[in-house]
């Protein structure tokens, strides 16, 4: 593990530029829109949020898993694998890596069954279709798109420290929440953490009518790229304005690039004597693309 982010491959291999999202999104954009494109990740974000919640993962954990997804499809068609199967497996991984410890194999399906029937119903009439098989192949697939770099430095420990300085404790709140949102958008590929948490403390300071003028013109930092992720969280907001989920998203999913099969339920005998433990996607639908 890297000493500080500088070092890390977080810093050296996964701060990508947007023209390489973009370009990598066009087998996906030929299907659905970019804005259908952040429609579907939102929810996915949303799904990872509370199957985290359920789990009652630390918001560490959660963030990594979310990174995670993101990181995968930054490189990948979202037809390579099913995203509600890639979702329990970045929580799985990043609950290993960042050492809240090993979740059983049953109590990730049974919380995936319960979230899925609970919460997100509207978007899922069946249930969960995915088994503990499915999720343990799909990690090695996970853990090899990624090179294996599992380190993710998150916008939270700079945001405290930021708030410290500033000796404005009541910015923490609202700063965190902000945070938690960008995670909904492309901020943490492109942006360092500490540019993240300046951004959320200089809008909490905006909305609070905080005065952080001078502590902000006294640190040496890129101001056009604060500026920049302001601008996409706020552009997120105005997303939400007129995207109602519950009503949009069982459309969304029927559009969205699909692998071309998807796992029977219940797994048919030639399903459980699969070595690939994966019947949901073909080999070449699964296969990881750098």
């Amino acid at each position: 593990m890297a000493g500080n982010f500088w070092q890390s491959s977080h810093c050296q291999q996964w701060l990508l530029d947007p023209s390489d999202l973009v370009r990598e999104r066009q087998v996906d954009f030929a299907i659905v829109t970019e804005e259908d494109y952040q429609k579907l990740f939102i929810f996915f974000s949303n799904f990872i949020q509370v199957l985290g919640e359920h789990l009652k993962l630390k918001q560490q954990v959660i963030a990594t898993a979310t990174v995670y997804f993101k990181r995968f499809y930054a490189r990948n068609s979202l037809k390579c694998i099913d995203p509600l199967l890639l979702a329990p497996t970045c929580i799985l991984l990043a609950s290993k890596v960042e050492e809240f410890g090993v979740i059983s194999n049953n109590r990730l399906i049974t919380t995936c069954q319960s979230v899925v029937k609970s919460k997100f119903n509207y978007a899922y009439p069946q249930e969960f279709p995915y088994r503990a098989n499915h999720i343990l192949e799909c990690e090695f697939y996970l853990l090899e798109n990624m090179d294996c770099c599992l380190v993710v430095y998150q916008p939270y420990r700079p945001l405290v420290q930021f708030v410290q300085d500033i000796g404005q404790e009541d910015l923490l709140g609202l700063s965190w929440k902000i945070v938690n949102d960008s995670l909904r958008t492309d901020i943490s590929l492109l942006y360092p953490p500490y540019q993240i948490a300046l951004a959320a403390m200089q809008m909490a300071c905006v909305v609070l009518q905080k005065d952080g003028k001078n502590w902000f013109a006294e640190i040496a930092v890129d101001t056009d790229k604060i500026q920049e992720i302001t601008r996409q969280i706020l552009a997120l907001y105005d997303l939400y304005k007129t995207y109602d989920e519950k009503k949009e998203i069982q459309g969304l999913l029927a559009k969205m690039p699909k692998p071309k099969s998807q796992p029977s339920r219940p797994p048919s005998s030639a399903q459980s004597q699969d070595p690939s433990g994966i019947q949901g996607t073909n080999e070449q639908s699964m296969s990881v693309t750098n």
